[in-house]
Formats: structure tokens, sequence, C-alpha cells
């Protein structure tokens, strides 16, 4: 099973965004994952629009929009102007959850949920039938760099055990390592969000990292 490999943009060097998105189109990752935050539903601010747009410019690879923010309902219709591919939000924002998957779904992009740390799988089990994604946070959302929380490891193995019924990719993020993209992968775990842990930051080559996470 090919892995998905996803650079958080958050993580980039957006003083050298040109360079970055070169490089990373050039080692093969497969989709760029975008963090919008509002201040609100979490306590910082980061991507916005303009960041989107601009990264959009630079690549043809799919584009994600991770949507932690209250009312994502307001912020839809912009991204689909913006060209993104999957969007995803988090259901305890929405006013109607069903309702907003449906609005994405019809506008031609690809409907998602993220879950949480704080979010059982009951919770969102109606809405499994409907999406085409989920991701799992595996650390407390609004922050990078934080640890990764190992009691969202049940709730993962279960998502991955009704994927094929719903018809879903399963994508984690948050302190994803190396380490955790062998065994996640193992588990039936189909995307990886790539932050510090395992792609940023680091001496070597974004190609070369690629190739080697895609080779474990």
């Amino acid at each position: 099973m090919k892995k998905i490999l996803c650079p958080s943009l958050m993580c980039a060097d957006f003083t050298n965004l040109r360079s970055e998105i070169s490089s990373l189109n050039s080692a093969g990752v497969d989709l760029f994952h975008m963090d919008i935050m509002d201040g609100i539903y979490v306590p910082n601010l980061a991507l916005g629009a303009e960041d989107f747009k601009a990264t959009r410019s630079l690549t043809n690879k799919p584009m994600d929009v991770h949507l932690m923010v209250k009312h994502p309902e307001k912020y839809i219709d912009l991204f689909k102007q913006l060209n993104a591919n999957l969007i995803y939000f988090h259901p305890e924002t929405a006013n109607i959850a069903s309702s907003l998957i449906n609005k994405i779904r019809n506008l031609g992009i690809n409907p998602g949920i993220a879950i949480s740390p704080n979010i059982s799988i009951a919770y969102v089990e109606e809405l499994l039938p409907i999406i085409d994604d989920i991701l799992i946070m595996t650390v407390n959302p609004g922050f990078s760099g934080e640890p990764f929380l190992d009691y969202t490891l049940p709730k993962i193995k279960d998502f991955c055990s009704l994927k094929n019924k719903y018809n879903y990719n399963v994508f984690v993020d948050g302190a994803i390592s190396p380490n955790k993209i062998k065994d996640l992968s193992k588990m039936g775990v189909d995307g990886f969000i790539l932050g510090t842990s395992a792609l940023f930051g680091k001496k070597e080559s974004y190609s070369k990292i690629i190739k080697e996470l895609r080779e474990e």
C-alpha cells in the first residue's frame, strides 16, 4: 500500500516559499497540507487564504485545507475559489455536519472530517458513510511540536478497521515520526501529515527523506 505523504506547510519557511515548494514537488510529495486557524476554536492563528493562494500558484499537486475554525461553513466557498482538493473540518464546530459534508461534495471537493483527541468514534460514526477522508489528530490541535498522544492509538485502529466498510482514507496528523509512519502503516493508516518530526528542519534533503519514508 502506497503511503500518502503530505507536508504540513505550517512548518515550512514562508520567507523562501518558492524554493520550499519546488524542493517538495521534486521530492515527490503527494499533497500539501494547509492548517487554517482562527484563534477561536484553537488559541493560535496560522495559515490563511493568502498563504493557500501563494502555494497554489507554485504547485499542481493536490492541496487540502484543515479548518481549525468555528463556523467552518463560512470558509467553504472561499477555498472552492482557491481550488482546494480536500477540506477537513471538525464536526463539533459545524452547525449541521452532514449538511456541510454534502455542500463540500457538491462543490466538487473531497469532504473530510478532523478528529481531535477528545472526540470519540461514536460521536462521528453516522458521518462515516458520507465522507472521503478522516484526519485523526494525534496531538491537541493548534500547536506544533507537541508530543504524540499514545491514547489515540486504539481510536486509529478502530477507524482503520471500518475504512473498507465505509470507503474512506485514514490520515494522521501530529508528531508523526518515521517510526510512527512505519507502525501506523501496518495498522492500516493511508496518509501522514509531515511536520518537524519527520521532514522539516533536518539536515537531509526533502528528496532523500521522502524516499526513505516510502521505502520503510
